[in-house]
C-alpha cells in the first residue's frame, strides 16, 4: 500500500514487558513439567506456536490425538533442566536471552533441537565472547558435536593462544576423539610436537580407563595426527624404543614411524602434507630446513 511503513517502537521495552509473561500462571493455557523433579512451568500456546515450529507441531499432534480435555494434560520434558527451558522461553517471548556460562552450551544444543536459529547464533556468540582456559575444551567439543564451524574456528584460535594451559586443564582430558583430531589439525598450537605427543598419550591413558579400552585402541585415530616428522632422529629412536616395550599397548602405529623416517631419509617434503608442517610452537631442529612452511 502506498505510503505504508512499519514504525518501530522501543524494542527493549517490549521485551521487558513480554518477559513478565514467562512462567506466569495467570492467563497461561499450557503447563510443562521440566526436569527429573518435574518442575511446573507455565506458558501460552499461541506464543510458542507462532515462534517455534516444533511446539506448533507438538500442540497440533496433541489436538489430533484426543479430546479437548487433553489440552489440560501437562507436557513432560524430563531431560531438560528448568534453567535451560526458562531461557528458551525468554527467547521465544522476547527475542532476547539471558545466558550464563552454566547453561550456554545446553542452550546451543536446545536451539538446534527446537530449530531456533537466532537463539543458536546468540548462544554461539556468547560462547565466543566468554572463552576461557577452563571452558575452551567444552566449547570445542560442542562446536564439533553440533557442527558449529564459527564457534570451532574461534575456539581453536583461542586454544592456539593458550595451548599449554588448555592442554593442562581437566577439560582437555575429556575431549572426544573427533574433537582431539580437530584440535591436532591446527598449525597454530603454541607447543612443541614432543610435548603434544605426551599430552595426547596422557589423554589416551585417562580415556582408556574411562572407556574400558586399551590405550592403543583409544589413540588409534588420534595419534596419526601427531607430526612425528617434526621430531629429530634421536627423538624418534627413543619413542620407538618406548613404543616397543609393550606390544599390546604400543600407542604409535608403525606407519607413523615409517612416514617420519622416510622424510628423514629423503629430505623431501610432500606438498600439502599437514604432518610435515611446523606449528607455531615447534622448536627448531636441524632437519626442519627441508620441511614445508
Amino acid at each position: 500500500m502506498a505510503g505504508e511503513k512499519v514504525m518501530k517502537g522501543q524494542i527493549l521495552d517490549f521485551a521487558v514487558q513480554m518477559k513478565k509473561l514467562v512462567n506466569n500462571k495467570e492467563h497461561s493455557d499450557i503447563k510443562f513439567l521440566i526436569g527429573p523433579n518435574r518442575k511446573p512451568i507455565y506458558a501460552h500456546r499461541a506464543i510458542l506456536s507462532a515462534r517455534c515450529a516444533v511446539f506448533k507441531a507438538m500442540f497440533a499432534d496433541q489436538a489430533q490425538r484426543g479430546s479437548s480435555g487433553d489440552r489440560d494434560v501437562p507436557f513432560v520434558l524430563s531431560d531438560m533442566s528448568p534453567d535451560v527451558f526458562l531461557a528458551m522461553l525468554e527467547f521465544l517471548y522476547t527475542n532476547c536471552v539471558t545466558l550464563t556460562p552454566k547453561i550456554a552450551i545446553d542452550i546451543l544444543a536446545t536451539s538446534l533441537e527446537y530449530g531456533l536459529d537466532e537463539l543458536r547464533r546468540l548462544s554461539s556468540e556468547y560462547l565466543v565472547e566468554n572463552l576461557s582456559v577452563q571452558n575452551a575444551p567444552e566449547c570445542l567439543q560442542a562446536a564439533v558435536t553440533y557442527g558449529q564451524d564459527e564457534l570451532r574456528e574461534h575456539t581453536i584460535v583461542f586454544i592456539d593462544e593458550h595451548t599449554e594451559n588448555v592442554f593442562k586443564s581437566k577439560g582437555f582430558q575429556e575431549l572426544s576423539e573427533d574433537a582431539m583430531i580437530e584440535l591436532l589439525g591446527s598449525d597454530g598450537l603454541q607447543m612443541d610436537e614432543l610435548d603434544i605427543f605426551n599430552f595426547v598419550k596422557d589423554w589416551a591413558t585417562v580415556n582408556a580407563v574411562v572407556l574400558n579400552k586399551s590405550v592403543s585402541e583409544v589413540a588409534r585415530k588420534v595419534i596419526p595426527r601427531v607430526r612425528f616428522a617434526l621430531l629429530a632422529s634421536s627423538e624418534l629412536e627413543d619413542l620407538e624404543k618406548e613404543n616397543k616395550k609393550d606390544k599390546q599397548e604400543s600407542i604409535v602405529p608403525v606407519e607413523c614411524f615409517n612416514n617420519a623416517w622416510k622424510f628423514h631419509a629423503t629430505k623431501k617434503c610432500e606438498a600439502d602434507n599437514p604432518l610435515q608442517r611446523k606449528r607455531a610452537g615447534t622448536m627448531n631442529r636441524e632437519h626442519h630446513s627441508f620441511l614445508g612452511h
